[in-house]
C-alpha cells in the first residue's frame, strides 16, 4: 500500500507549446508540470508582438532558452556566450520586450468546507519589475485567463513587494509568499531515503514513554521532535519547524530523510501505518511512504561501520587566551568553536583573506560569477585585486566577532586529574564502552556528570580563569559560557545541540559552576552514545570553553549559506531570525521568521513569519541582505578546499544595530 504525498512531473512525448491562445483549465493541465506539489506553467509575454507564449513545461525548462532559440532564432552557443547580458535584458531592463513568469495552480479550503481553486502569477526572484510593469503583466495575463479562475500576483522578492505597495489591491490582487506557503501541508526538509518501522507519537509524553525502546531502524513521527532524539532512520514532523532547527541539522548531518507532513495522522489512520515497515523517501518535489508487506532483511546502517577520526588533542599546558589571539589551527587545543571565532577575528582584522573564491568557481555556462559579485559590491569592471580588497572591506564593515576568552583542553584535563573519584568514574565509563554494556551506560554517565558539577575546581585552575576573565569584568553583568569541543563540527558528525552552553551567568561563583556544567556535557548519556556509535574514543574527546560578556540583542538567529531544501541552488542563503536572543531560534522556543537572500543577482524574499504576525521593516531586511552576502563571502575562507561547502552561522544584531557573529561552523549537507 502506498501513501503518495506529492510527486513530480512526467515527460511528454512532444512539444505542445501554444502562442496567443486564451488559457483554460484543461489547457493549463495539458501544458503544466508539477513542482512542490503544485501544477505550474511557464509564460512569456512579448510586448512587441502583443501576445504571449504558454510553454510546454517538460519541453522548455528555461524561459531564456525558449526566447533565444524559438523567438529570436539564436543558437544556444551564442546565448551561453552572453548569458548574463541576455538575462539582464529580460529580468532587469525597465524597458524590456519580454516579461517572464510562472502560473501555478493552488487549492484551499473555504470556511464552508468547499475547495477553492485559484491561479498565482509570479516572476523569478531575480526579476526587478517596477510597480507599473508588474501591474501591466498581471492585467495582460488576467484578460487571457478563464475569468472563472481567480488570479493573484505573488511578489517574487522584497523589491517587488515595495513596488506594489503604491498600487491598489483592487487593481492587482496579490498574495505574499509566506501567506501562500507558510501553512503548506507537506514540506521537504532534508532529502533522503530510508526503510524502517514507522513510530508515531501524538504527544511528547507518548514519545518519552517509548524513547528507551527506539532503535536505529525506526522512523520517528511526532508533532515536533525533541533535540535529544537518538540516531534513527528518519524523522517526520506533523507541526511546522524551520529547516535550521537542531533536529533538521542532525538529520542533515546524519544523512536521513526529514519532512513536515501536517496531515500524517490522518494518513496513518487511513492506511494503518503506525508500527508498519515502510520505505520513506523525501525529495525536493516528492514525499512518499510505501508500506511494505513484510519486515525487510535490513543491513546495519552505514554509520555502524563509519568511524570518525579525531586529530590527537594537544593537552600540554596552554594559556587561557583572548579569542582574537586564536587561529583555526588551535582547534586541537581550544576546540572548534573557539578556533573558528579566532580565525574570524583574523579575517576581519587583517583583511588579507581572499573572500571571492566562491564566485570564482565555474557555473556553466558561466566561467565565473565575478561580475555578479562586483555588482553586489557596487563596483564596475574591477581588477581581481580590487574585487578581493572590496570584498574584505565589505565583510569587515558588515560584521564583528565577539570578544571573550577561551579555556584550553589542558584546564579540563587538570581538573579531571585532580580528583580520584572523577578518575574512577571515567574508568568505569570507559570499561562499559569497551564491553558495549549499554544497559549501564546512562547511569554511569549521569553519575560522572554529577561528580564533575560538584567537584571543587583546583585553585591553580581557578586562578587561570580569574586572571584571564577578571572579577571586575564578571561583576559588570551577565556572562555567556559556551562549549567548544574537538568532537563537533566534523565531517559526518555535527553534534548540533549536543553539548551545553550557559547564557545566564552572573558573577565569579556562577562562572565556575557554568564551566563545570559545560565540561560535564561532554559525558552526557546522549553525547557519549552518539560518539560511541561512530567510533570516537572517550580518550580522544576534550572540551574547551568560551567565556564572553553577554551582549543584548534586538534581533538574532541563524543563517546557512545554502538553500537547505534545494541543494543544487548556488544562489540563495537561508536566514532565520527572531527578536531578541538567537537561542530562541536554536532551541525551538519560537518559530522564527524565515528569509531567502539571493547572493548572485541580489534580492530577497520572505518564506515564513513564524510566531510573528508582521515581517521586518524594509530597512532591516536590507541589512539582512548584507549579512547574507557576508556569510557567502566568508564561505570562501572557512570552507577550505571546497568553496561550495556551506557554513552555519549564528548571529545577533546588537541594540546599536551592529551585527555580531557568535558562532561559525560547517553546515552538513
Amino acid at each position: 500500500m502506498t501513501a503518495q504525498l506529492f510527486t513530480g512531473p512526467s515527460e511528454p512525448a512532444t512539444d505542445r507549446t501554444v502562442i496567443g491562445e486564451n488559457l483554460s483549465l484543461p489547457l493549463f493541465r495539458t501544458l503544466s508540470g508539477v513542482l512542490a506539489g503544485h501544477p505550474y506553467l511557464k509564460v512569456v509575454v512579448d510586448r512587441a508582438e502583443n501576445t504571449w507564449h504558454l510553454l510546454d513545461t517538460a519541453a522548455h525548462p528555461f524561459h531564456v532558452n525558449y526566447i533565444a532559440t524559438r523567438v529570436l532564432g539564436m543558437e544556444l552557443t551564442a546565448l551561453d556566450a552572453d548569458l548574463d547580458a541576455f538575462n539582464a535584458s529580460v529580468y532587469t531592463d525597465p524597458g524590456r520586450r519580454f516579461l517572464l513568469g510562472v502560473l501555478s495552480l493552488h487549492t484551499e479550503q473555504e470556511a464552508e468546507g468547499r475547495e477553492r481553486t485559484f491561479l498565482v502569477l509570479e516572476t523569478t526572484e531575480a526579476d526587478t519589475m517596477h510597480g507599473e510593469l508588474l501591474a501591466f503583466f498581471y492585467e495582460f495575463v488576467r484578460t487571457r485567463v478563464d475569468g472563472r479562475l481567480p488570479l493573484l500576483l505573488k511578489p517574487a522578492n522584497h523589491g517587488q513587494e515595495e513596488a506594489l505597495a503604491a498600487i491598489s489591491e483592487l487593481r492587482v490582487p496579490r498574495i505574499l509568499s509566506h501567506q501562500l506557503f507558510g501553512t503548506r501541508t507537506r514540506t521537504p526538509l532534508n532529502v533522503g531515503e530510508a526503510t524502517g518501522r514507522l513510530r508515531f507519537f501524538p504527544t511528547h509524553e507518548a514519545y518519552a514513554a517509548a524513547e528507551a525502546g527506539l532503535g536505529w531502524a525506526d522512523i520517528v513521527a511526532m508533532p515536533c521532535l525533541p533535540d535529544d532524539v537518538p540516531r534513527v532512520a528518519g524523522f517526520l514532523n506533523t507541526a511546522p519547524i524551520t529547516p535550521l532547527s537542531h533536529t533538521n541539522v542532525l538529520a542533515s548531518g546524519w544523512g536521513i530523510p526529514n519532512a513536515i507532513v501536517r496531515d500524517l495522522e490522518q494518513l496513518i489512520e487511513k492506511d494503518d501505518l503506525d508500527g508498519a515497515w515502510v520505505r520513506y523517501r523525501v525529495r525536493e518535489d516528492e514525499i512518499s511512504l510505501d508500506r511494505l508487506d513484510d519486515e525487510p532483511a535490513l543491513l546495519a546502517p552505514a554509520w555502524h561501520q563509519q568511524r570518525i577520526r579525531l586529530e590527537p588533542p594537544l593537552l600540554e599546558d596552554a594559556p587561557v587566551l583572548a579569542l582574537h589571539r586564536l587561529r583555526g589551527a588551535d582547534r586541537d587545543r581550544y576546540g572548534t568553536k573557539a578556533a573558528n571565532l579566532g580565525e574570524l577575528h583574523h579575517v576581519l582584522d587583517s583583511r588579507t583573506a581572499d573572500l571571492t573564491l566562491f564566485y570564482g568557481r565555474p557555473r556553466p555556462p558561466r566561467e565565473n560569477l565575478y561580475g555578479h559579485l562586483a555588482a553586489r559590491l557596487g563596483l564596475s569592471a574591477p581588477s581581481a585585486a580590487e574585487l578581493r580588497s572590496r570584498a574584505a572591506e565589505f565583510v569587515a564593515a558588515s560584521v564583528g566577532a565577539p570578544q571573550g576568552v577561551a579555556l584550553p583542553f589542558a584546564l579540563q584535563q587538570r581538573f579531571l586529574a585532580s580528583s580520584p573519584a572523577l578518575q574512577q568514574g571515567i574508568g568505569k565509563l570507559k570499561m562499559a564502552l569497551e564491553l558495549d554494556a549499554t544497559d549501564v551506560l546512562d547511569s554511569l554517565c549521569l553519575q560522572l556528570q554529577h561528580l564533575i558539577r560538584n567537584t571543587p575546581v583546583p585553585d591553580a585552575v581557578t586562578a587561570q580563569i580569574s586572571q584571564a576573565f577578571t572579577a571586575a569584568a564578571a561583576s559588570r553583568g551577565r556572562l555567556v559560557v559556551r562549549s567548544s569541543s574537538n568532537a563537533e563540527d566534523l565531517p559526518g558528525f555535527s553534534a548540533a545541540g549536543v553539548y551545553d552552553s550557559v547564557t545566564t551567568v552572573h558573577g565569579t561563583g556562577e562562572l565556575l559552576d557554568a564551566v563545570r556544567q559545560v565540561w560535564a556535557s561532554l559525558v552526557s548519556p546522549r553525547s557519549v552514545r552518539l560518539r560511541h556509535q561512530v567510533g570516537i574514543s572517550l580518550d580522544d574527546t576534550y572540551m574547551g570553553v568560551i567565556i564572553q560578556e553577554y551582549v543584548p540583542a534586538s534581533l538574532g538567529g541563524v543563517l546557512v549559506t545554502c538553500n537547505p531544501t534545494r541543494r543544487e541552488d548556488f544562489r540563495n542563503v537561508y536566514l532565520n531570525c527572531s527578536p531578541g536572543s538567537p537561542e530562541q531560534v536554536v532551541d525551538g522556543t519560537v518559530l522564527p521568521q524565515q528569509y531567502l537572500y539571493n547572493t548572485v543577482e541580489g534580492g530577497g524574499r520572505t518564506v515564513a513569519l513564524g510566531s510573528w504576525s508582521d515581517g521586518l521593516p524594509a530597512a532591516t531586511r536590507a541589512r539582512l541582505a548584507d549579512l547574507s552576502l557576508t556569510g557567502r563571502l566568508l564561505q570562501s575562507h572557512f570552507s577550505a578546499s571546497d568553496v561550495d561547502r556551506p557554513l552555519d552561522i549564528e548571529w545577533l544584531m546588537t541594540e546599536q544595530g551592529d551585527f555580531r557573529l557568535v558562532q561559525i561552523r560547517p553546515y552538513a549537507l
